[in-house]
């Protein structure tokens, strides 16, 4: 595949598109570079673009320095401050060198109204995270006790 078009297709919101769905994301997306240490996205700010780390590490924390997740090549964030409208819960850091693929909130969100698979996809992605947070609650409550 031409482009990123790949990278998309191994995304598993994107992966049920077909070839000339991929070209059209392919179009939309602009690849950035973030050096080390560099603040991606910071917790509290308004969501304006969907990512997907094409190169690299980064690591999402939320306030106090608390690390949520290390996320690397395929991995995607930005998308729950896109849906809702609400502030980021989280800052994502690049651990070393980054590169990501972005997507205005625009033309996400056009994205996931035109295209049944990628709503469906992204409602099971958020209800893994639940899933995983309702767990590492659950263990930090029992640790407690």
């Amino acid at each position: 595949m031409a482009g990123h078009q790949e990278l998309l297709a191994s995304v598993p919101l994107f992966a049920k598109m077909n070839r000339k769905s991929l070209d059209r994301l392919d179009r939309i997306i602009v690849q950035r570079e973030f050096s080390a240490g560099t603040e991606i996205v910071r917790e509290g700010d308004t969501g304006a673009g969907f990512f997907i780390i094409q190169e690299g590490t980064a690591e999402i924390v939320r306030s106090g320095g608390v690390l949520i997740a290390t996320i690397s090549v395929g991995d995607f964030f930005g998308d729950m401050a896109l849906l809702d409208g609400h502030p980021r819960v989280a800052t994502v850091r690049a651990k070393d060198n980054v590169t990501c693929l972005v997507m205005t909130r625009w033309d996400f969100l056009a994205e996931v109204r035109g295209n049944p698979d990628i709503a469906q996809e992204l409602l099971e992605q958020l209800s893994l995270r639940i899933r995983e947070l309702e767990r590492r609650l659950s263990e930090a409550a029992a640790a407690k006790a």
